[in-house]
């Protein structure tokens, strides 16, 4: 798999509506064939950024989804909510779901 994250630090004044303004992108996102999960979450230390955890089943459905209209929108729209060029860490993991940390085994 494709195994994605990214880091994406939203202007103060928007940062309680980020959500909501990447929300066409998230739903679109997620209902791409390829695409095996799109999570946001905010940054417990900052409240101004936002962390994208993404997976696509392979490169094939990565390329699928860079080049989707509904990337392209949000290309040229989300940007102008952000505070600098989001910062990314884009590796290819054997798998399509997440292991368990046996560190912390439960039970």
């Amino acid at each position: 798999m494709i195994f994605i994250t990214a880091k994406f630090r939203v202007h103060p004044e928007h940062s309680d509506s980020w959500p909501g303004l990447a929300r066409e992108f998230t739903e679109a996102t997620r209902a791409e064939e390829g695409c095996l999960w799109f999570d946001w979450s905010r940054s417990v230390d900052d409240p101004d950024e936002y962390v994208l955890v993404e997976a696509f089943r392979d490169a094939d459905a990565g390329g699928v989804h860079v080049s989707s209209p509904h990337f392209n929108t949000a290309r040229r729209t989300l940007p102008a909510y952000l505070v600098e060029t989001p910062r990314v860490v884009n590796v290819e993991a054997p798998g399509t779901d997440w292991s368990q940390l046996g560190e912390f085994a439960v039970g």
